[in-house]
């Protein structure tokens, strides 16, 4: 059973949704990078969603935009985004890591190579923003091939054909994006996404967890009365940004903690 599965499986058995944190790999900078990536699961964290720094990310809002450019200035590639992910492994064997970003940075990286490397990493899942399942056919079997379980998207807009499309094949578990918008600039309407999350286990047993319009512990909290999971981005990223840089990890630390307080 995959980490991620044993993770879903033990949380479901304690009746509470998995707490899932977003932070771009090397932001803001790799030390400091690091340092939080490996104070999440002990603040709290269930499942660590690390963003591939990239240029032009089209789904992410105006504050994990700056975290790409702040982690691309202090040098991060794919293949340190890998590396940081083998460091944590050193550490911790158990909290499951999905990797979340977009197609090019894989694709200049080599499909079959990136799977093959992020598996030796530890890296659990991968969700490409901008790859639908028409096209992900040059990457899906390598990473079956390497055991890392490919997560899709499903948007407000996804019904019906496209709904049964999106969850044949995937694995790990399904993400939720529960406004029509990029990330951390809409309010969530937790009626509707519970809606939502009823059509969307009507046609798969996957677990699902719903991000992008979470803003506060209150909306996280009404999510994770519906949801499998609650993905909490920019809240996270904002504090990194407005932080000064020798007190980052200790109020990423704190933040963390009162959302996995609310969820416990």
């Amino acid at each position: 059973m995959s980490r991620l599965a044993q993770k879903f499986s033990a949380l479901k058995k304690e009746g509470r949704a998995a707490l899932i944190s977003y932070v771009v790999a090397g932001d803001p900078n790799p030390e400091i990078g690091q340092q939080i990536l490996e104070a999440l699961p002990e603040a709290g964290v269930d499942i660590i969603e690390l963003g591939i720094p990239f240029t032009d990310p089209m789904a992410d809002g105006p504050t994990i935009q700056a975290a790409d450019i702040r982690a691309l200035a202090s040098g991060m590639t794919v293949a340190k985004t890998l590396d940081m992910v083998r460091v944590f492994r050193q550490k911790d064997t158990h909290t499951p890591v999905v990797l979340m970003g977009y197609y090019n940075p894989v694709y200049i990286y080599g499909g079959a190579r990136f799977a093959k490397d992020a598996a030796a990493a530890g890296v659990d899942g991968l969700l490409l923003v901008d790859l639908p399942p028409e096209e992900d056919s040059e990457i899906k079997g390598d990473l079956k091939a390497a055991g890392i379980d490919l997560i899709r998207l499903i948007t407000p807009t996804s019904t019906g054909e496209r709904l049964q499309k999106l969850v044949q094949d995937a694995s790990g578990f399904l993400y939720y994006v529960s406004i029509a918008g990029v990330t951390g600039t809409s309010a969530i309407e937790v009626a509707s996404v519970a809606q939502r999350v009823n059509d969307i286990q009507k046609v798969s047993s996957l677990p699902i967890a719903v991000g992008f319009g979470i803003r506060s512990i209150e909306d996280a909290k009404a999510v994770s009365a519906v949801a499998d999971g609650v993905v909490i981005g920019s809240a996270f990223v904002r504090i990194i940004e407005k932080t000064i840089e020798n007190q980052i990890v200790n109020e990423v630390v704190r933040q963390v903690k009162s959302y996995a307080d609310a969820l416990a």
